[in-house]
């Protein structure tokens, strides 16, 4: 039997957190993306833009899934981009 949900679901997360020295910690948002960015530029710039990829979920949008492949060709410059949209 199923037991009914009330507030947020066990484990989910419910702000971001970085990793500091192998410890995750809560972070603001604008750290957190900050740290994402930082990260994509750092691998892009060290081994070139095809070692980025992305995965967009065949069951968003048109829209959604447009503005991914949109982001990963201009922003990361790679098209090494699936939205698993043939199954």
């Amino acid at each position: 039997m199923a037991m009914p949900m009330t507030g947020p679901a066990q484990g989910r997360l419910l702000y971001p957190l970085v990793r500091d020295h192998g410890k995750l910690r809560r972070a603001s948002w604008d750290e957190a993306l900050t740290r994402a960015v930082a990260g994509l530029e750092r691998v892009r710039n060290e081994y070139g833009p095809d070692a980025v990829g992305c995965f967009s979920c065949s069951k968003s949008s048109n829209e959604l899934n447009f503005l991914a492949q949109k982001f990963v060709r201009t922003a990361i410059g790679t098209n090494n981009i699936d939205s698993c949209n043939r199954t």
